[in-house]
């Protein structure tokens, strides 16, 4: 079977490429190969009721399938150079910024019409933060949320499912290099294209390291991030969500002088479990509709490490601590922010006392146990930093969940143009190591797929 592009991902990246070639292009035979579901049947087990922890699923529903790991986010697209990825530093800051604005135009095109768009600029908090030893990062931030985000890619496949072949639940197997064109190899058939663009998401790490160790590309170590996801009343944080949504705070600590940064703010949300290659992690996500929103806030509180000689596996390191985890707390671990202080576990007696009500049903622990001091120093000086601007947030009944790991593949060598040594070879989104959210891996997708069209 020969197509003009093939496609490996169906995650932010996968699709944006998908959509802008059959758009420019509709003669163009595209495939698009995805190991996991097709959005409709991607539904995680874990009801809390009957199934309430990870049952570690052949494919993880909330990991992969149509819309890649995003699917289910709180559907948050930043649009900035601040953070996100590098994506700029390959096509250039402008040419970055206003292709995600492009992406947010689909969005709004496709059913997300009528969210809004924060904004730092012009915002008091950044005096405040400064004040405080606290960064503000710049950045428009256009909120989703879960469910529109999921009205979005539900519209977005109604649009490609006609003009692109999506082969569902059909991983592949191998990449090769023929002379002019590539073959992907499944378990059951073999495909030919000659250009090939890889979008696998950090899910896809792995395969993709054993990708570039087959064509002889080029890779170097990645960072990996570390912590805990913080839970706790709406209204503490409420002063600064109202107004900005997700503020991207950054702290460097006194003691060892690492970065602690917030990611992932999720106002009136919820905390959820993920399944990264068997192992279980916490993640946050929230509503648009306010039918489904909680009394809590919850955002990720995340140290970064990043390794070289002579160890090199930042992934492995973050793999082993969340394992520890796993191995404690037969998944993730739950504790009151006044029992870490004072050194000792958490119960459910405890837990269940206090004002805040968990909104993910983890098991109550030492998180001491299983993350390192440096880490868990660098999380405890944060939090009393952010208790200066949003008071409460130090709270002895403040909840915090491990461990929280964000894993980033390996970056891989790539040209200006996301192109490897290999001529019609493209790896984007968050499998390459140059994007790290939904907004850059859209973008890079966008940008790769104008490339083979030859608009730039």
């Amino acid at each position: 079977m020969k197509y003009d592009v093939i496609i490996v991902g169906a995650g932010p990246g996968g699709i944006f490429s998908a959509y802008e070639l059959s758009k420019k292009n509709p003669d163009l035979k595209i495939a698009v190969f995805e190991a996991g579901n097709p959005l409709e049947k991607r539904k995680c087990p874990i009801d809390g009721k009957k199934v309430k922890s990870c049952i570690s699923c052949k494919t993880c529903a909330i990991m992969n399938g149509f819309g890649g790991a995003g699917a289910f986010s709180d559907g948050k697209y930043n649009i900035t150079n601040d953070f996100g990825g590098t994506l700029h530093e390959y096509i250039g800051k402008e040419n970055a910024i206003e292709l995600m604005k492009y992406v947010d135009s689909i969005n709004m095109a496709y059913g997300g019409e009528g969210t809004k768009l924060y904004s730092t600029a012009g915002t008091g908090f950044k005096k405040i933060c400064m004040q405080n030893k606290l960064k503000l990062l710049d950045a428009s931030v256009r909120h989703l949320g879960t469910d529109i985000n999921y009205v979005v890619l539900e519209n977005l496949y109604a649009e490609l499912k006609d003009r692109v072949t999506f082969y569902f639940r059909t991983p592949v197997e191998r990449v090769e290099k023929l002379e002019d064109s590539y073959r992907i190899y499944t378990q059951d058939e073999i495909y030919e294209s000659t250009q090939c663009v890889i979008s696998v998401g950090r899910s896809g790490s792995k395969w993709m390291e054993k990708v570039c160790s087959e064509l002889e590309i080029s890779t170097k170590s990645n960072r990996v991030d570390i912590g805990v996801r913080v839970e706790l009343p709406a209204v503490i944080f409420s002063h600064l969500t109202d107004e900005l949504y997700e503020s991207k705070i950054v702290y460097r600590t006194q003691q060892f002088e690492d970065n602690v940064r917030t990611f992932c703010m999720n106002p009136n949300g919820i905390v959820v479990n993920e399944n990264t290659n068997g192992i279980v992690t916490v993640n946050g996500h929230s509503y648009e509709g306010s039918d489904k929103h909680t009394e809590n806030t919850n955002f990720a509180l995340l140290v970064s490490k990043h390794f070289s000689e002579p160890f090199k596996d930042s992934n492995g390191y973050g793999e082993s601590i969340a394992r520890l985890s796993n191995m404690l707390g037969g998944g993730v671990i739950v504790q009151r922010f006044g029992d870490l202080v004072r050194g000792r576990r958490s119960n459910e007696k405890r837990i269940k006392e206090g004002y805040v009500t968990p909104t993910l049903a983890a098991t109550p622990g030492d998180l001491s146990l299983v993350l390192p001091k440096r880490i868990l120093d660098g999380i405890i000086e944060m939090i009393y930093a952010l208790d200066k601007i949003a008071p409460g947030t130090a709270s002895d009944e403040t909840l915090l969940y491990g461990v929280e790991v964000k894993f980033y593949n390996m970056e891989v060598e790539l040209d200006e143009h996301l192109e490897t040594r290999h001529k019609g070879l493209y790896i984007i989104g968050d499998g390459s190591g140059v994007t790290h959210s939904l907004s850059h891996a859209s973008a890079s997708g966008v940008y790769v797929a104008r490339r083979i069209l030859g608009e730039s």
